[in-house]
């Protein structure tokens, strides 16, 4: 018997209100399922007390951030002087040997996890642009999992796919991508045993890498497409429900929580909708 299932997540939760709307009009016109939200986020206030009360079955993680935004504690190796966040990526893989910064970086993902816990029950653990997948960064994240509770936590892990468009790959966009499968799935490999050491359930594959800035229906049909095991399998997006400005490519992203054929063809392939909340309460 087919075990396939598939979780459907709304990364950057409470950045905006434009991003609020879209979880919320995603979860009750749609099929999203998960959202991940920001305890930095500019719309925060708006996601825990406006979205989330209107959305009871909907999947909720904290989205850890440490490398946009302002930061919720002192943390000067994590930013500059006016406590916003100023490490790139590679930055971050540099520093993660320095005992002082995890220090730092576990206050803050404390901070950011409470601060969300404060307001409604978790799920799972994510991160913006993936920087808790970065090792040393992931046992933190995974250790605070175990201490608060919460059951899951991303991995990275993705099955190179392709899309049939020509346009896609000839896109600046692509090349750099590949190199973010490369780099995330030795990470996972990594990854993959501290999650178990800490009794976390993580997924199997993730969606949203390969064609990252350029998710639409299509790659999520041909990611699931790639996938013929029985597995776990979550899909990241950055949907964003613009008054305005309908081109936007986080309005594209909106557009996949609201195409029936994709969901339609999604159940074709097998995969049943779900998130971590109710896999949890399942087991």
């Amino acid at each position: 018997m087919e075990n396939k299932k598939f979780i459907l997540n709304a990364d950057d939760f409470g950045m905006s209100k434009a991003f609020n709307r879209a979880v919320l009009e995603g979860y009750h016109n749609g099929f999203l399922t998960s959202a991940s939200l920001c305890a930095n986020g500019k719309a925060f206030n708006a996601a825990v007390n406006e979205i989330i009360p209107e959305c009871p079955n909907l999947g909720i993680g904290v989205h850890l951030n440490i490398i946009e935004g302002k930061s919720l504690t002192k943390s000067p190796l994590l930013t500059n002087k006016k406590g916003r966040f100023n490490n790139g990526y590679l930055q971050l893989i540099l520093k993660s040997n320095n005992d002082e910064f995890l220090k730092q970086v576990e206050f803050e993902f404390r901070t950011q996890i409470e601060t969300v816990m404060n307001y409604t029950k978790v799920d799972h653990i994510d991160s913006h642009v993936h920087t808790h997948a970065i090792p040393n960064i992931f046992k933190i994240a995974a250790k605070l999992a175990k201490e608060y509770g919460i059951p899951c936590i991303r991995t990275q892990a993705e099955e190179m796919y392709f899309i049939p468009s020509i346009k896609k790959h000839i896109s600046l966009k692509y090349p750099p991508n590949i190199l973010k499968i490369l780099l995330l799935n030795y990470f996972t490999k990594i990854n993959r045993p501290v999650a178990n050491e800490f009794g976390l359930l993580t997924n199997d594959y993730l969606i949203g890498v390969g064609y990252t800035g350029m998710m639409d229906d299509q790659a999520i049909e041909y990611g699931l497409k790639a996938l013929d095991v029985d597995c776990l399998a979550e899909a990241l997006i950055h949907p964003c429900k613009y008054v305005q400005n309908t081109k936007n490519q986080h309005y594209t992203e909106f557009l996949i929580t609201q195409n029936k054929d994709l969901k339609d063809k999604i159940d074709r392939l097998g995969f049943e909708l779900t998130n971590y909340k109710e896999i949890i309460r399942n087991k």
